[in-house]
């Protein structure tokens, strides 16, 4: 029988270890105090004096005002100059700007100063938890009041809370979007060459026939269609062509006609010209022929702009025949492009969800066999300028500006007896301070 249980690690007892000689040396403190005035401390500071002459206190606004605390720990105040914090508190840091004050101006009475803290520096939650960060530091926080701003415990990394189910579910989608697109790609493809049959891609393993046939049919529809379409644009625009043809041929003949008649129009004028001139022939016989003959000639000239706004909607009858295929072209090289990047990104999901389904199906083995996690804590801290990391509890206090480090491992017993790596002992970890 294989049991699991919360170890001291060789890490752990490393930390345990510097804890002890942190203490020892009086690097820290042994007992969270969060009224001190860390580094990166916001404070404000308000000094007022009695005016008996007004009968009414008086604010000094050049003295007052919010202030940070420095990484030394320090308070750069005007006047007075720089305050060392020390371990005063806020009371205390109050008094001892009051007898600054007092000392720099020469008055007789310490005037009224308060010092209250208007903002912490933020504690951070960093390592094995759901949400790593920086939140908010309140007065008596505690290491798992940080751990539940922290989101809890990361656990695998099903975030969203998706189980197995579900993501063979997602896959089976993924799988089937993947052959679709694949498909498309296969008949656009087709149409771009002009071919008459697709090439459709192989049905990979494990995928469902009747699926990948209603697929294939699909775009084998969408192919027959759309090569209906491009063969009927194709035939309209074929038959203009003669119409027009044959309407110049037509309006030809007639202008032939019209030459031969402004031809014989004119032979008669000339003739009867040559009467009137003699005096056989009256003035208006040769008038009505002169209008004859711009009869004629206006008639041509219609069928001769006739002739060239047939061959001008001829012309473009072919422009039109010719785009029809050029903007095929460039519409279905615009479609692979798109449906390949789709696909890319659709193989993309389809391999993360399947490494979240191998985690998933990995986590889930770990926790029928009985392994249970170790959580272990630690806080990062500075004091006197020296970052020391050391080991702490669920109830361990934080101070502002502390670095929590959230560690989750798994120990292993053989038939209730330690692993030879571990410890013997299952004990609670020294806490930084209480």
């Amino acid at each position: 029988m294989t049991i699991f249980r919360r170890t001291l690690t060789g890490r752990a007892f490393g930390a345990m270890f510097a804890y002890a000689v942190a203490l020892a040396s009086g690097v820290l403190p042994t007992q969270a105090n969060a009224g001190e005035l860390v580094a990166q401390t916001k404070v404000r500071v308000t000094v007022l004096q009695w005016m008996p002459i007004k009968g009414a206190y008086e604010q000094w606004a050049a003295l007052g005002g919010d202030y940070v605390v420095t990484e030394e720990g320090t308070l750069e105040l005007p006047v007075i100059g720089s305050v060392k914090i020390g371990d005063m508190d806020s009371t205390k840091l109050a008094a001892e700007i009051a007898k600054r004050i007092q000392a720099k101006t020469g008055l007789v009475d310490k005037p009224d100063t308060t010092v209250s803290v208007v903002e912490y520096p933020p504690v951070y939650v960093v390592g094995d938890v759901a949400k790593p960060g920086e939140y908010k530091f309140r007065e008596g926080m505690t290491i798992l009041q940080a751990l539940a701003l922290g989101g809890g415990e990361r656990r695998g990394t099903l975030g969203a809370g998706k189980s197995e189910v579900g993501l063979v579910g997602e896959l089976r989608g993924l799988d089937a979007q993947i052959l679709r697109s694949m498909a498309k790609i296969a008949r656009l493809r087709a149409e771009a060459a002009g071919a008459e049959t697709i090439d459709f891609p192989a049905i990979a393993p494990g995928t469902e026939s009747n699926l990948a046939q209603d697929i294939f049919n699909q775009e084998q529809t969408i192919f027959g269609t759309r090569a209906k379409e491009l063969a009927r644009q194709t035939k309209s625009l074929s038959e203009l062509q003669d119409l027009f043809t044959a309407e110049i041929g037509a309006l030809e003949q007639k202008t032939a006609t019209a030459d031969e008649g402004i031809a014989a129009a004119e032979r008669d004028l000339n003739a009867v010209k040559g009467l009137v001139s003699k005096g056989f022939a009256v003035m208006s016989r040769q008038s009505e022929l002169e209008r004859v003959v711009a009869s004629y000639r206006g008639e041509r000239l219609d069928q001769v702009t006739a002739i060239m706004r047939a061959r001008q909607n001829l012309a473009e009858a072919k422009r039109n025949m010719e785009g029809i295929e050029d903007r095929r072209q460039t519409e279905v090289a615009g479609e692979i492009q798109a449906e390949q990047a789709n696909l890319e990104q659709l193989r993309l999901k389809r391999d993360v969800s399947q490494k979240m389904l191998l985690d998933a199906l990995s986590s889930s083995s770990v926790s029928s066999s009985g392994e249970q996690a170790t959580i272990s804590y630690s806080i990062t801290r500075t004091h006197d300028g020296q970052e020391v990391a050391v080991p702490a509890s669920e109830s361990t206090a934080l101070l502002p500006g502390d670095v929590v480090k959230v560690s989750s491992s798994l120990a292993l017993v053989q038939g209730g007896e330690t692993s030879p790596d571990a410890a013997s002992t299952t004990t609670a970890q020294p806490e930084a301070s209480q």
